[in-house]
């Protein structure tokens, strides 16, 4: 049992394999957070302190003790009115216009299994685990407002992941408006922490960012209806010592598509606090009496063994707990992508012509990217009109996908569903089913509008659309993009606009189940500009994302770097693309554009035939290659061996499970004249084993690698890459 409940002390006691996390029921009825870190026996609750705070303020309840105050005590659900004067996670208004509640405990339950959240993408039990995960209710109740509070907490003990979301039931006569709620916090009584973030921009996303927190708050969020480029959802807590290899760390990954808010915070005891839920900007939801309101979930896991641990842990979770379907565990089909090879300028013929030369090099699947429907001759205009343009492509659309079929290839498909553009037969009939605001001219991004997904007819259109153009052919993948942040936050059908946004985001995932429901062997990769919504919610409906606009391979070693923190390589989204590089100009070895894309999803976007014969050969071995490594490059252990922001190399690895195997890559990024060598450490082996390099046959003891580093070939150039195969001879 992953969950116990002891009775005399009220601690509340999770642990999986290597940690515990407990909380308590205090005498008055609130919940005191104890302590979440490496496993222990008993109750820690010999870390609150209680003293006289002076102006912290005390519940009523507690008469003339000044010395409790849950202004000072650590919180598991803190809300606003309880004279908590730190970040709270919920915030209400009743109907008089008064903020605050007051939370008390009722009870709890404990259940098999992880919570189902309806609407909402959410960490499942898998058939391997399913006897020891198991799911805590906690309940809570405001007897003024008749507002009962549900905390649910799922643990997956194998994999140390702890889960939490929240419910909301208003079982009074009156309307409340729930004005924040985030799903979980942490709260630490001792201790000086970094807070690890991963900001920055389209085609460059995903940088981390460490940095110590003092005094104060800390926030990172998306403010732009949808996970964003500039934020990822997805932070660390460290101890200032914490590497990848020892030191003690915690993440929250939240697991929703849309705005999110993220706060790490210092008070003034020196306790730190790190929360994160939904966007608190433009969301305002009236909870009539009857409703609940389900808040999406927060994924965390602790590691005491450094940060490699812990993205070992949400990798492990995210590959078998939130992807799902065929592609969850079955190598993906290799790709050519028509954008970077043609962009608008296409034709059917053209199209064939591309599938011809992706069939002679070996490649698995095409696909047709932009500009196939309507009059898309430029990114101004035809969003929303989902009608091939015959005329462009030389015969009906299903024509051209049984011709590619004929080829040997399977077929894909670039869409944005969510997009309208003025200049669009859809938006002259239905102007109402864009987000604008009455009045105000609107905030054009790329020339187009964003459709009203908080609307069911609009859903049920785009559903409907999207399934006339799948159903043409036997269209085996679809790219589902998403281009532009969403900023006329107004529906012209739904009442409540501070629900909007949310309520987009349900009628988003609402669609793409349906697809996967119709359709369960499409491969639908996200795609948001790129990485501007790669978040653990649309891994549960894509189990690829699209990692980010620009192919260019250097600027691909820290984009991939930092999101390997969080999400596993099987997820990202890589393309080996043409040189110069159309986003950077950068020239790069095909060879290191191929190790570099290798560690993702796998797959080009370019012209085959613009490129030298050299190169022309070297793509069916790099495939054999990619497909030979492709189990372990998707399933094995991901070290980070280096870090490109600062270091002259950057190297990585995957590493078998049971230590036998090992991929290590590694690309130069300094080159000087009479350069001394450069050695790369390898990570996770067995200590006591020897392995064989399968390409020079030479034999090294693991440790001397782990300790001593392997160098680099001299005489390796700025950008060029080396590959090593470890295979295990002895140990």
């Amino acid at each position: 049992m992953s969950i116990h409940f002891d009775p005399d002390s009220r601690c509340f006691h999770l642990e999986t394999q290597h940690s515990s996390y407990q909380f308590q029921v205090d005498p008055y009825g609130f919940l005191l957070h104890l302590y979440y870190g490496p496993r222990i026996p008993g109750c820690a609750d010999y870390l609150l302190t209680y003293a006289d705070r002076g102006f912290s303020g005390n519940p009523y309840d507690t008469g003339k003790d000044r010395t409790h105050s849950l202004d000072a005590l650590p919180q598991e659900f803190p809300f606003q009115g309880s004279g908590d004067y730190r970040s709270p996670l919920l915030v209400l208004r009743d109907e008089r216009g008064a903020f605050g509640c007051d939370l008390r405990y009722q009870g709890f339950d404990i259940a098999p299994g992880l919570p189902v959240l309806e609407g909402l993408p959410a960490v499942y039990t898998g058939a391997d685990d399913a006897e020891d995960s198991q799911t805590l209710s906690v309940h809570l109740l405001d007897t003024r407002l008749k507002l009962k509070v549900t905390l649910l907490y799922g643990v997956l003990p194998q994999l140390d992941v702890i889960v939490r979301s929240v419910l909301l039931e208003n079982q009074g006569a009156e309307t409340v408006t729930v004005q924040k709620l985030q799903s979980a916090c942490l709260d630490f009584v001792s201790g000086r922490y970094d807070l690890l973030s991963f900001s920055g921009r389209h085609a460059m996303e995903r940088s981390l960012d460490r940095r110590p927190l003092l005094p104060g708050e800390t926030r990172v969020g998306s403010r732009r209806g949808q996970s964003s480029h500039q934020f990822s959802p997805f932070v660390i807590l460290a101890d200032h010592s914490c590497t990848e290899d020892s030191g003690q760390c915690w993440a929250m990954s939240f697991v929703y598509s849309g705005g999110f808010g993220c706060e790490a915070g210092v008070d003034q005891y020196g306790q730190t606090r790190l929360q994160m839920g939904l966007a608190e900007e433009q969301f305002a939801w009236p909870l009539s009496p009857g409703d609940i309101f389900t808040a999406p979930e927060v994924l965390m896991s602790f590691s005491a063994a450094g940060l490699s641990r812990l993205s070992h842990n949400l990798h492990r979770c995210i590959r078998r707990h939130v992807c799902r379907g065929k592609y969850r565990d079955t190598l993906r089909p290799v790709l050519l992508n028509s954008w970077e090879a043609s962009y608008f300028n296409f034709t059917g013929n053209s199209i064939l012509d591309l599938a011809d030369e992706a069939k002679s090099l070996g490649i698995d699947m095409l696909v047709l990217d932009d500009g196939w429907f309507g009059n898309r001759v430029d990114d101004n205009c035809a969003l929303g009109d989902w009608t091939p343009n015959e005329e462009k492509l030389g015969r009906p659309l299903g024509e051209l996908v049984r011709e590619v079929n004929r080829r040997g290839l399977k077929f894909g498909i670039w869409m944005e569903p969510e997009m309208v553009s003025e200049e669009s037969a859809l938006f002259r009939q239905h102007p109402d089913w864009a987000l604008t605001i009455p009045g105000k001219a609107p905030v054009r991004s790329r020339y187009q509008l964003v459709l009203d997904l908080s609307r069911q007819d609009v859903c049920d259109y785009i559903f409907d659309a999207v399934c006339a153009v799948l159903d043409q052919g036997n269209i085996e993948y679809l790219k589902w993009d998403f281009n532009r942040s969403i900023a006329d936050v107004f529906s012209h059908k739904t009442r409540d606009q501070g629900t909007v946004l949310h309520r987009y985001v349900l009628g988003l995932y609402g669609i793409l189940e349906r697809l996967n429901q119709r359709y369960p062997d499409l491969l639908i990769e996200g795609c948001a500009g790129g990485g501007g919504r790669f978040d653990a919610g649309m891994l549960y409906y894509c189990p690829q994302i699209w990692c980010s606009d620009n192919t260019d391979a250097i600027d691909r070693l820290r984009i991939q770097h930092g999101t390997s923190f969080g999400f596993p390589v099987s997820a990202v989204g890589s393309h080996v693309s043409a040189c110069p590089n159309h986003q950077t100009g950068r020239t790069v070895p095909l060879q290191t554009r191929s190790v570099v894309a290798m560690s993702g999803s796998f797959g080009y976007e370019l012209d085959p035939a613009q490129l030298s014969e050299a190169d022309r050969k070297a793509i069916p071995e790099q495939l054999a290659a990619f497909r030979r490594h492709a189990p372990l490059i998707q399933n094995g252990l991901y070290y980070r061996l280096s870090d490109p922001a600062s270091d002259s190399v950057c190297a990585w690895s995957f590493v078998s499970e049971d230590g036998n195997e090992a991929l290590i890559f590694a690309v130069l990024l300094e080159s000087h004249g009479n350069m001394p060598a450069v050695s790369i450490f390898p990570r996770g082996l067995k200590p006591d084993a020897l392995y064989r390099e399968e390409t020079s046959g030479r034999v090294y003891p693991a440790g001397a690698l782990m300790s001593a580093g392997l160098p680099l070939p001299l005489g390796m150039g700025e950008y060029e890459s080396a590959c090593f195969h470890l295979l295990a001879v002895s140990g």
